[in-house]
């Protein structure tokens, strides 16, 4: 089987967990490129801080970001699809957090904006290349979000949250998932990396068979699923590892260049 495209999350998956992209990692993804393979990376990250990773590959194209809320073309950043929701959707949210002193952010496709930012959370931005708007209120944004991000350093703050909100579907209409240990994504409901590629593989004529994903996190499990072969990194959680068809070494053994030279470049040189 040629895989046309190849999906590839970026955090924990892509680059190891010094957030760097390995040589072995880099060669092995321009080599399947080369080979005739889209390269799309679907990733929890805005355009902002998911675009440079495209590029440190040298190549250009399509990036799926904010989990599936936002399909960008790059270069020129086009936005060619949204799934959006209006602030007022996320009001009881907003004073949740503002409450029991959570740190959130909410994001259009290329903007992010939040209320306050401390030294923690600007080394936090920093390491993934975002610049925030810093607001008085966010609840007085009108423009359409795509994402409503939750942060604290210290894990068990989002497990609080996540239980609570679970319980009280504080969420309503929305979709709440986890997007890593620290993070918790709040997103219109059709929004996933699944959807946003399904939609992306119509229009360019792709069959979910000649697409290949790799991820490792419960936001990439739609995105596993529609693939015809899912990979998950030896780093996913259990619940993650159950649903995919495969699994490759982690992120810091190059688990994706392990996989792609075992299932898209062997496979090409086969035929």
């Amino acid at each position: 089987m040629t895989y046309k495209l190849i999906a590839l999350d970026v955090d924990g998956t892509l680059l190891n967990d010094d957030y760097l992209l390995t040589e072995r990692t880099r060669e092995t993804v321009r080599r399947v490129h080369e080979q005739g393979s889209s390269i799309v990376l679907c990733t929890g990250r805005g355009p902002a801080s998911a675009i440079p990773v495209l590029e440190e590959l040298g190549l250009e194209g399509t990036v799926i970001t904010h989990n599936g809320g936002a399909t960008v073309q790059s270069p020129g950043l086009e936005l060619i699809h949204q799934y959006a929701f209006r602030v007022s959707q996320i009001a009881a949210m907003i004073a949740y957090c503002r409450e029991h002193e959570v740190h959130f952010d909410v994001c259009a496709p290329f903007d992010m904006y939040l209320e306050r930012l401390t030294e923690v959370e600007q080394a936090m931005y920093k390491k993934f290349f975002v610049t925030p708007h810093l607001v008085a209120d966010v609840t007085a944004l009108t423009v359409p979000l795509v994402k409503f991000t939750l942060y604290s350093a210290d894990p068990a703050v989002m497990d609080t949250v996540e239980r609570d909100w679970s319980l009280s579907r504080l969420y309503g209409d929305l979709r709440m998932i986890r997007s890593g240990d620290h993070f918790i994504d709040v997103m219109h409901a059709d929004a996933t990396k699944g959807n946003a590629l399904r939609s992306l593989c119509a229009s360019l004529d792709v069959h979910p068979d000649e697409v290949l994903a790799i991820g490792n996190y419960f936001n990439d499990l739609e995105m596993i699923s529609f693939a015809g072969l899912g990979i998950a990194m030896a780093n996913s959680p259990a619940g993650v590892l159950e649903q995919a068809d495969r699994i490759t070494a982690s992120n810091n053994e190059d688990g994706v260049a392990q996989a792609l030279e075992t299932h898209v470049l062997h496979t090409v040189r086969r035929d």
